[in-house]
């Protein structure tokens, strides 16, 4: 979720070429944490105009998680579990924004930019920021839900329960869960460390930062996967789950051009005989990961043309039970 680096340094804007051979300034945590407080601020705006609109489409009966879940058809009684909804949703749009800004960062120059390289590096560190704490809050947010839901069983039962099945790997066993959760869980354990890692980077190594960097795809994969599976809004093949599909494109694209045209000279694919250092295995893994991109971006445009989204067919009669509930 943090920049990649540049080919002049470790992540930060490249010096001005001039005779001040100042090393250029740290970024520090607790600077980018002040910094965020706008960005925060958009959203919880963001996740409280979300939570208000999936409160009116439960009240009106028209949303997709009562279609799912028929049980959950009072708003007042399922608010915690629509506010952890609202909070994943922007949690995912902020997601989408901060790999959006990273590619742009360690890709191919774009010939004009809005703001300046600086201005972009730091709302890619801010809106990392702001990512880590609206998956935290959904994660947290789905526990106290779970909590209210094992109305039946003492407190300690209660909170071990709902702390369990939201961040114990495995340890939730019901319906599409089984998968979904782990996914999740995955991703908000790989987003912090490597969120985080930007900050120590002088201590680990630059090298060894860009390598683990490049996991934060993953990071974004999995949660993507995880709204997929999961996600009562998107539960069936209608517009929401299409516009979901068709927001990777985007990602997808600027992935292939990162690939291809990255702006580390030492990234670029040429040939493995040209230069001095670059083996055979190593040239075919980067030229493999291209390919892969490139299939993506064709399995994207396949997926949103045809419809085959993996949707669900909505029933013409609600489920006796939901995907969600304990079997």
């Amino acid at each position: 979720m943090l920049p990649e680096t540049t080919p002049e340094g470790d992540g930060t804007t490249a010096p001005p070429l001039t005779r001040d051979k100042r090393a250029p300034e740290r970024v520090d945590l607790r600077a980018d944490l002040r910094s965020a407080l706008p960005d925060a601020s958009a959203a919880v705006l963001v996740t409280a105009a979300v939570f208000a609109f999936l409160y009116a489409r439960m009240e009106s009966g028209d949303s997709a998680t009562v279609a799912v879940m028929p049980f959950m058809d009072d708003a007042g009684t399922y608010w915690m579990y629509l506010l952890s909804q609202a909070f994943g949703w922007s949690g995912l749009l902020w997601a989408w924004g901060t790999v959006v800004l990273g590619l742009l960062l360690s890709g191919p120059r774009p010939a004009r930019l809005p703001v300046s390289r600086q201005v972009l590096e730091r709302w890619h560190r801010t809106t990392s920021l702001t990512t880590m704490a609206l998956m935290f809050a959904h994660a947290l947010m789905f526990a106290a839900e779970l909590v209210r839901y094992e109305a039946e069983a003492t407190w300690l039962d209660r909170l071990w329960t709902g702390f369990a099945d939201t961040f114990v790997p495995g340890w939730y066993d019901s319906g599409t869960g089984r998968i979904a959760i782990p996914l999740g869980q995955g991703a908000l354990y790989l987003a912090v460390p490597l969120g985080l890692l930007f900050y120590v980077r002088h201590r680990i190594g630059a090298g060894t930062w860009r390598r683990l960097h490049r996991f934060v795809v993953v990071v974004y994969v999995l949660s993507v996967w995880h709204t997929l599976l999961y996600g009562t809004n998107v539960w069936y093949g209608e517009w929401p789950r299409t516009v979901l599909w068709l927001l990777q494109l985007p990602v997808a694209a600027l992935l292939l051009a990162r690939l291809l045209r990255p702006a580390r000279r030492a990234e670029r694919l040429g040939a493995p005989t040209r230069r001095e250092g670059v083996s055979v295995p190593g040239w075919v893994t980067r030229a493999a990961g291209r390919v892969a991109a490139g299939a993506v971006v064709v399995g994207l445009v396949v997926v949103v043309v045809s419809g085959h989204d993996g949707g669900r067919e909505r029933p013409a009669e609600p489920p006796a039970t939901g995907p969600h509930e304990p079997e």
